[in-house]
């Protein structure tokens, strides 16, 4: 057989439908290793890419791997597993040509071989099936595969324990019911336990199948939580593996999405302060999950949004948003603060005061920002103002403002300034209330009521000398003054 590197198309004598009549012979040689080799070619060629993958199909190679499967040594079992999983990883309807020669019971069997290399072979190509969409994932549960799997993460080799944790995470992904049948079969004990393994890769499946059923529903992800990952979980934050950071936070996003409760259980365990941190400790796509998972915290209640406060989230999630090359990072950054500031004028001025609200405005203006960062700041923008009674962060916009954001700002400083007369000396001073009176309203729109509310403030004098061409009448009346004479 050809090496070939990855880069390399193998070597494909007569195409591709010459290189398969050549092998299939081959699978049935007398000679053990000659068999095994032909396979692993196979595999090799299968693996490569999806046209050569249908053509072991479509050549009918598959029901004699499987057959060869059952009877086989080991060293060809893993090979035949490996020709299977090659096959169906590149889409469902292949991974279904794989179902449909009835290799799910095989593969299954071989989870119980003696030889945890064939274990691994065989949990592999059950992970890859099921990884496509929930008919394939309820075939292989159908087959019997979760008991066996949950048995595996139990053995010593770590090769194995990742393989099978694997597994069991594109299995739990589709669906609460076939997560539950994850559930069932005891796994989230285990799983739980590998948690602090000091192996990275199987901490990376252990976080993703504990994520995978924790998405699904409350009952789920309190499932995950009586299993005692908090505080255990918190470690993996500072990992020195990134993967396991971004694994770690998407697992507390997907318990803190649920309820106000499994939040501040979080909370308690110290994770919202840990989530932050990490968020500090990493870039780009790794801090997503953390970045989300704040948001949600918020969400739920003024009391979780403080807790974020508290911990100095805004600080970090306004770094996120100035610093974050990548739009859709931007606008998870702008999300969670819109989420913060929206309860009262506390959480808005904890927002406003780090200056978020002009980047916000200008992430929502530039043409060069995605439609999703767009929308998600000026929800942000919208959120914030409508409970900001912080003024001096809301001046800036009287100016740079558009109109359907203008708006916002003018009913903020509607609300503030009858109560206020500091706030109301100020606004005069600073050149706001000559702003006001410069903006055109519709006569009768909620802009024109904030507008005369505002006026209402102050002495009618005041209003007609800040109000556009004010000066020219005055002038006017220096032309038409007639001084007395003598």
């Amino acid at each position: 057989m050809h090496s070939f590197t990855k880069d390399q198309t193998p070597w494909i004598p007569n195409g591709q439908a010459g290189v398969m009549s050549l092998l299939r012979p081959l699978l049935l040689d007398v000679v053990p290793t000659i068999q095994q080799t032909a396979a692993l070619a196979l595999g090799r060629l299968a693996n490569y890419n999806d046209e050569l993958a249908e053509a072991v199909v479509k050549g009918d190679i598959l029901p004699q791997l499987v057959y060869s499967l059952a009877e086989q040594n080991r060293f060809y079992k893993k090979a035949a597993a490996f020709v299977l999983r090659a096959v169906g990883k590149h889409s469902p309807q292949l991974a279904q040509a794989i179902v449909d020669c009835g290799a799910l019971d095989t593969l299954v069997i071989c989870l119980e071989d003696f030889d945890p290399g064939v274990k691994e072979a065989a949990a592999w190509a059950l992970g890859y099936i099921a990884r496509h969409n929930a008919e394939l994932s309820q075939a292989v549960v159908d087959a019997g595969a979760v008991p066996l799997l949950v048995l595996c993460i139990q053995e010593p080799e770590i090769a194995l324990k990742r393989i099978a944790a694997s597994a069991l995470s594109d299995i739990s992904k589709h669906s609460p019911e076939l997560a539950q049948t994850v559930v069932d079969a005891g796994a989230i004990a285990h799983l739980a336990q590998m948690i602090l393994n000091p192996d990275s890769k199987l901490k990376n499946q252990v976080l993703s199948a504990l994520s995978q059923i924790a998405k699904h529903s409350v009952d789920l992800a309190e499932m995950v939580v009586e299993a005692e990952i908090f505080p255990v979980v918190l470690t993996c934050l500072k990992d020195k593996d990134e993967y396991v950071k971004k694994n770690a936070s998407t697992l507390i996003r997907e318990i803190a999405k649920h309820t106000p409760e499994l939040s501040q259980l979080i909370v308690n365990a110290g994770g919202v302060a840990a989530v932050i941190d990490c968020i500090g400790s990493c870039k780009g796509n790794i801090r997503l999950p953390g970045i989300m998972m704040l948001g949600y915290v918020a969400a739920h209640s003024e009391n979780l949004a403080m807790a974020v406060i508290i911990s100095k989230g805004v600080p970090q999630l306004s770094v996120c948003l100035s610093e974050e090359p990548e739009d859709h990072i931007k606008a998870a950054a702008a999300w969670a603060l819109g989420q913060i500031g929206r309860h009262t004028p506390e959480h808005a001025r904890a927002v406003a005061v780090t200056n978020t609200l002009p980047v916000l405005l200008s992430l929502y203006m530039s043409t060069e920002s995605s439609e999703d960062l767009q929308v998600k700041s000026k929800k942000a923008i919208k959120n914030i103002l409508q409970k900001c009674t912080y003024l001096p962060a809301l001046e800036p916009f009287l100016y740079d403002a558009p109109p359907n954001i203008l708006k916002h700002v003018v009913g903020q400083f509607s609300k503030v300034l009858p109560h206020d007369s500091k706030a109301r000396r100020l606004f005069v001073t600073s050149g706001g209330l000559k702003k006001v009176q410069e903006i055109k309203a519709e006569p009768g729109s909620l802009l024109q009521e904030y507008i005369n509310s505002i006026n209402n403030c102050y002495p009618e004098e005041i209003v007609r000398y800040y109000s556009p061409g004010y000066s020219d009448t005055l002038l006017q009346r220096v032309d038409s003054y007639q001084p007395l004479t003598h």
